[in-house]
């Protein structure tokens, strides 16, 4: 439910995505919503936000560590790019979704705005993981701290904001060009450690 839920938000954003889209999506029996998820659909998109974020950090630490920052980057671009295509440029980021898309709570939601809170601030940490994953490999590779904090910040910005392009222009076109750029930047700031 948790992957479906996750798949779907990141199809529909975060509104659009009920508990029924879920039970139907993942053909699970409703009755288990309610088991698996006391808390409802906030405590359901807070896991999909968590494990949307693994499904990412965990490959991206590996290509960063076997392959260096150039070779990461493309694999993490590669990632994307696959899933753009395999969804015919329906699925995007379900951690971005949750960014953008003000969650509207359930009746039984007492705070609306600590629900919202609460959801930004696990989105915030699954950004700031990435970047910590990407400044984590410029700094192996020379780079100074402060350097390293723009430049991971940078990298995770661009493919964040290029794969909502791609999926507007229904074309992976923009994520060719942002790899592009990247590398570029990237192998600049890494030369310069070295020379």
């Amino acid at each position: 439910m948790i992957a479906g839920a996750a798949d779907l938000m990141s199809r529909h954003g975060v509104n659009a995505t009920s508990m029924r889209d879920v039970v139907r999506h993942t053909a699970t029996p409703r009755g288990s919503i309610g088991h698996h998820f006391p808390d409802g659909k906030r405590q359901l998109i807070a896991e999909a936000v968590v494990l949307a974020g693994k499904q990412v950090s965990i490959p991206l630490e590996k290509a960063m560590n076997e392959r260096g920052v150039i070779g990461g980057l493309r694999a993490f671009v590669g990632s994307w790019r696959r899933r753009l295509e395999a969804t015919g440029f329906e699925a995007g980021c379900p951690v971005l979704a949750v960014a953008v898309d003000r969650h509207v709570g359930e009746a039984s939601d007492k705070d609306h705005e600590t629900a919202q809170q609460q959801l930004l601030d696990l989105a915030d940490g699954v950004f700031a993981d990435w970047r910590h994953i990407m400044r984590s490999a410029l700094l192996r590779e020379g780079l100074a701290a402060e350097r390293a904090e723009r430049l991971a910040t940078l990298v995770v910005a661009s493919i964040e904001g290029t794969v909502a392009m791609c999926r507007a222009n229904r074309s992976a076109d923009a994520l060719d060009q942002v790899q592009e750029e990247l590398e570029t930047v990237l192998s600049s700031a890494l030369a310069r450690t070295t020379g």
